[in-house]
C-alpha cells in the first residue's frame, strides 16, 4: 500500500500517512475551501490502510487552527482510528498544541471526549 502525502497550503495542513511505518501526520491550517472534498482522499487511505494496519498506528495532529467545517472532517478522521482500536488494533493518539493556545487544547480534550479513546495531549513551546 503507497503512503499518501499532502503538501500544505495557505488553506491546507501537511498530512503524511505512512502505510509502512503507521505513522499518520496532521500539522498546520485545516481552511479549505471544500472540506469535504479535501479530506475525502484521506478517508478513502484510511479505510484501506484499516483492512491491513501496521502493529501500532501512531496518529501525531498538531493543527494552529483549523474552521468550523474541518472541526467536523478531523472528528471524522478520528473516529477511522477510534474504529481500528475497537478492532483490537493499538492506536496511539497524540494532539500537540501550542502553550499559550487554549482553544487547540480545548479542541483535543473535546475530539477525547466525545470518541471515548484516550489522547496524549500534549503542550508545546
Amino acid at each position: 500500500m503507497e503512503s499518501l502525502i499532502l503538501q500544505p497550503s495557505a488553506h491546507t495542513p501537511t498530512v503524511s500517512l505512512n502505510a509502512a511505518t503507521g505513522v499518520c501526520e496532521f500539522k498546520g491550517r485545516s481552511t479549505p475551501e471544500n472540506s469535504v472534498e479535501y479530506y475525502e482522499p484521506i478517508y478513502k487511505w484510511l479505510d484501506a490502510y484499516s483492512a491491513n494496519p501496521c502493529p501500532t498506528t501512531t496518529v501525531n495532529i498538531q493543527f494552529e487552527y483549523f474552521n468550523t467545517s474541518s472541526s467536523k472532517c478531523i472528528l471524522d478522521v478520528l473516529k477511522k482510528f477510534v474504529k481500528l482500536h475497537n478492532a483490537g488494533q493499538k492506536v496511539q493518539i497524540n494532539w500537540f498544541y501550542e502553550a499559550e493556545d487554549d482553544d487547540m487544547k480545548e479542541a483535543g480534550e473535546d475530539y477525547c471526549d466525545i470518541l471515548q479513546i484516550p489522547f496524549d495531549i500534549q503542550a508545546i513551546e
